[in-house]
């Protein structure tokens, strides 16, 4: 079995329909994508394809147990350039592995969209490492695969088996050498808010273990047209016990087809060696499960057929102890009923970005007009709250929330070209100075965001700070992120300049911790999305994806956690 993601427990978390994978907005139906789509005069001409991915005979690399496979997927432009799609789990210790994380792309019939899949053998010290922090060329390559969309979609069975290669091989004729094949499915995904909430939990479990009780787990998988099992989702394992009950998992109506498309429960004894024991299966549609709830009784697990063709009924039993069904509004759901994203920016102008009149200054003014590290990251035409921080203003003490615009009253700026105007002018009347103090930018943009509760909760602020990253006061900076997470506020943080950005890293939470403040109070939701400007290879465009990766999720996080619903 071996479908197992890295984590703190060695292997032994959640995955695919836990709460924490609600947080990726990338693997969804994108409610957005056909907006826009539409919006722009294709109609019937795009569909919204998920893939999903398994592989056999992967190439063992590691010397003392099976490898640990992670997919990479890309998409590739006009010009051979790939663009990340995304990244799977981490299977430990498999070589024929079924990856539970999804992907969606959005498919044109008109256009040929190349698809890029590169297997990954991560090695055991990166196990508690998040997979989209992973750097790729410290992992093991164990081959890849190429193929066009369309070839996919237009199987009868949307089922496309490739041969891995090596890179090199891969743009030789000669025969290659056996990698291993990777199996890719699609399905045409169908939006759905509907997202069903289920506790579950087994009793009289069979001991699978010699020396202690079974270690158990859950897999649902569901059954696609061609009749093959695509696991849709993992609880955790739960060691040495005979009556497990799970952390409640969440489906989306979405990965599953519908509440009566019949899905495979299947409780698993976990082994360190990825050889995982079946304990029992049921098979169960999501209104089977409810009817199990309602009743209150146990369903049997079963073994599969034997020689003599008739499944074994064991005296395990599944029990549904919880089952709600709820409506998930979308990100562009709060948009559409007229909530409001408000922008703030803050400059860094400390005496560590160099003296601006030159040439190595981050905010040195070409007198030939070419931008700055600092000008390239604005993009707006409203008002907004622009301030800098840092700076010795004429005949003043050092100030570390100044008004960009100079004025001694209000802070807000006409759109790109009254955020230039303001900076310039800020240039030619401060002096850089410093220390780096993030805690008083935040905790004005925190007071801002608190205004708009009163409001009915349909305002959410967004904090650009672009600093060179020599923070100063972080212990300062965590007390007012802490603070700031109860707010519909969200910080997005670009390191420009070569400085080390390990602060930064420190206060964008997405290896797990949460930040705490000096009292002991734990961060309620991760609310900072850092980007390195140096680390983006492909242009501002990019760079603004990666800033903006996290906002809707961080978004619908707050506005779900205080039950704020979109006007609609």
């Amino acid at each position: 079995m071996g479908n197992c993601c890295s984590d703190d427990a060695g292997g032994q978390t959640a995955v695919g329909g836990t709460a924490a994978s609600h947080g990726n907005p990338n693997d969804a139906h994108n409610d957005a994508v056909d907006h826009l789509l539409k919006s722009r005069g294709y109609h019937g001409l795009f569909s919204q394809i998920e893939l999903s991915l398994a592989a056999i005979d992967l190439r063992d690399r590691d010397v003392l147990s099976k490898s640990d496979p992670m997919v990479v997927v890309y998409t590739k432009g006009r010009d051979g350039g790939l663009v990340e799609l995304g990244r799977t789990e981490v299977v430990l210790n498999s070589l024929n592995p079924k990856w539970i994380t999804k992907h969606n792309v959005t498919y044109h019939f008109e256009v040929v969209q190349t698809l890029v899949f590169r297997v990954y053998d991560v090695d055991t010290q990166f196990h508690n490492v998040e997979v989209k922090m992973l750097k790729l060329d410290e992992q093991q390559f164990l081959g890849e695969a190429t193929c066009a969309l369309s070839e996919i979609v237009a199987k009868s069975d949307r089922l496309l088996t490739l041969d891995l290669v090596y890179r090199e091989e891969s743009s030789r004729s000669n025969r290659h050498q056996n990698r291993g094949k990777l199996i890719v499915h699609a399905e045409e995904s169908v939006s759905s808010k509907t997202t069903i909430e289920m506790s579950l939990r087994c009793l009289d479990l069979e001991y699978k273990d010699l020396f202690s009780k079974s270690d158990p787990f859950l897999v649902i998988s569901k059954i696609a047209e061609s009749g093959i099992t695509i696991p849709v989702c993992k609880t955790e394992v739960i060691k040495n016990e005979l009556k497990p009950a799970w952390k409640p998992i969440y489906l989306n109506i979405q990965q599953v087809g519908s509440k009566d498309s019949p899905l495979i429960i299947e409780c698993f004894n976990f082994n360190n060696n990825g050889k995982h024991d079946l304990i029992g299966k049921a098979q169960k549609s999501l209104a089977d499960l409810e009817k199990l709830h309602t009743s209150g009784q146990g369903e049997n697990l079963f073994i599969p057929a034997g020689h003599d063709h008739h499944n074994k009924t064991l005296k395990s039993q599944l029990f549904v102890d919880k089952f709600t069904e709820s409506v998930q509004h979308t990100f562009l759901d709060y948009l559409a009923g007229g909530c409001q994203l408000n922008f703030m920016v803050a400059v860094d102008f400390t005496a560590s970005n160099g003296n601006p009149r030159l040439p190595d200054s981050l905010h040195y003014i070409d007198p030939s007009g070419r931008t700055n590290a600092y000008q390239r990251f604005y993009d707006s035409d409203k008002r907004f709250p622009a301030w800098g921080f840092g700076a010795r203003p004429i005949d003043g003490p050092v100030s570390h929330c100044f008004n960009l615009n100079g004025s001694s009253h209000h802070c807000e700026v006409e759109g790109i070209q009254g955020i230039m105007v303001a900076y310039s002018s800020a240039l030619q009347n401060v002096s850089l100075a410093g220390p780096t103090l993030f805690g008083p930018i935040i905790t004005n943009a925190a007071s801002i965001a608190s205004q708009s509760l009163a409001n009915g909760g349909q305002k959410y602020f967004v904090l650009l700070i672009i600093t060179d990253g020599v923070v100063t006061d972080l212990q300062e900076t965590k007390d007012a992120l802490v603070k700031a997470s109860d707010l519909p506020l969200s910080i997005l943080i670009v390191g420009v300049g070569g400085a080390d950005f390990k602060e930064m890293e420190i206060l964008d939470a997405d290896k797990g911790d949460r930040l705490e403040s000096t009292t002991g109070r734990v961060a309620s939701r991760d609310i900072v999305q850092f980007v390195p400007f140096r680390d983006v290879q492909s242009g501002e465009i990019s760079v603004v994806q990666a800033l903006l990766a996290e906002l809707p999720s961080q978004f619908l996080t707050y506005m779900r956690s205080r039950n704020i619903k979109p006007n609609l």
